[in-house]
This record gives C-alpha cells, sequence and structure tokens, in this order.
C-alpha cells in the first residue's frame, strides 16, 4: 500500500464554502428583468406596419418573432416538469427520449406553425402582459426552488434549438430563455 506521502502530488481536501455552491438566483431574475424591459420597449417602439414587416434570418414576421422569443419564456415551465420527471429515471431512459426527440421532424413544423398563429392571435398589448405573467411565474417558481434541485439535469434534443446542450440540469433551464431572446431581438427589424 502506498502512504500520500510516497505520492509525487499531494491530495489536499479542500472544503467549497456552502455559499459558493448556491445558485445566484438573483442574476437570473435581473436577466428575466432586463428581458421583460427589454420586451416592452421593443413593443412600444413599434409602429404596426414594423410590427407586420418580415424578420432577418426567418420566415415569421417581427410580431410573429416577438411571439416567439416569448414562448422561449413560457417553454422554460414546461422543461422544469419535464427535467423532474425525466431525471428520476434510468439514464437509459433520458437518452433514448433525448433521442427520439431529435429524430421527430415534426418540431419543426410545430415550432414555426405555433409561432406564427400566436404572433397573429396576440396582439402588442397581448404579449407583453403574457410576458409579464410568464416572467413572474418563473421568478417565483425560481425563489421556490429547492438549492439540491438546480443540480437535476437530463439530455436534451441538440436539434431542436442550437442553445440546448447534450445534458442540461434545472439551473441550466432557468438560465436558457436568455440565450435565445437575445439572439431573436438581433433578427428583429422594427426599424
Amino acid at each position: 500500500m502506498t502512504s500520500s506521502e510516497d505520492l509525487p502530488f499531494s491530495l489536499e481536501v479542500v472544503a467549497v464554502p456552502a455559499d459558493d455552491l448556491r445558485v445566484d438566483r438573483g442574476e437570473i431574475a435581473r436577466d428575466y428583468d432586463r428581458a421583460a424591459s427589454d420586451f416592452h420597449r421593443l413593443l412600444d417602439s413599434a409602429g404596426v406596419a414594423d410590427l407586420h414587416r418580415r424578420s432577418a434570418g426567418t420566415r415569421w414576421t417581427n410580431q410573429e418573432l416577438l411571439f416567439h422569443m416569448r414562448f422561449g419564456y413560457m417553454i422554460v415551465l414546461r422543461l422544469l416538469v419535464l427535467v423532474r420527471v425525466i431525471s428520476r429515471l434510468p439514464a437509459p431512459v433520458g437518452r433514448g427520449f433525448a433521442r427520439l426527440l431529435n429524430a421527430t421532424p415534426l418540431f419543426d413544423v410545430v415550432n414555426y406553425l405555433g409561432s406564427a398563429g400566436g404572433g397573429r392571435v396576440f396582439d402588442r398589448n397581448r404579449l407583453g402582459r403574457k410576458f409579464d405573467r410568464v416572467v413572474a411565474a418563473l421568478q417565483r417558481r425560481l425563489d421556490r426552488e429547492a438549492e439540491p434541485n438546480f443540480g437535476r439535469g437530463m439530455p436534451y434534443p441538440t436539434r431542436w434549438d442550437p442553445f440546448f446542450t447534450e445534458y442540461m440540469t434545472v439551473e441550466d433551464i432557468y438560465r436558457y430563455p436568455g440565450r435565445p431572446f437575445d439572439f431573436h431581438r438581433n433578427q428583429l427589424t422594427l426599424g
């Protein structure tokens, strides 16, 4: 048996303070607030012609793309439920589920048509109110989230969204919607 003195390196155990392991909920909440404020600025500054103009790099109009940006926050509520269920199952089930979702081309059609339809149904006032409601719901959930839950995770279908990674934790899901929001914000052509 080798003693620790015989090793060419030291085996020092370093205790990490509990506060360093905690998720910065305030940072996540501030990002939600930033997006909500930006969303309202975009809506308030857009004229009717701006909202009906085609966005850059998508087949959506600006209003449809704004709906899609709100949808990115709304989907987080569903993803949180999904990760809670899948993370409790054996790992092969999660990997198989992600592979199945990656192989489903129907997602692209539903994603496009859902935002196209939502953008036609929700006018600027409803879009703004719905965005505020979903952000408030996310913030309430974030405040109530038990600290150990942030480490739970599952495999994700990376073909669905360039901002999904092969494995995402609850913390990753809470942090997720700001990235596609900022990406799509740059595709708006609001004048």
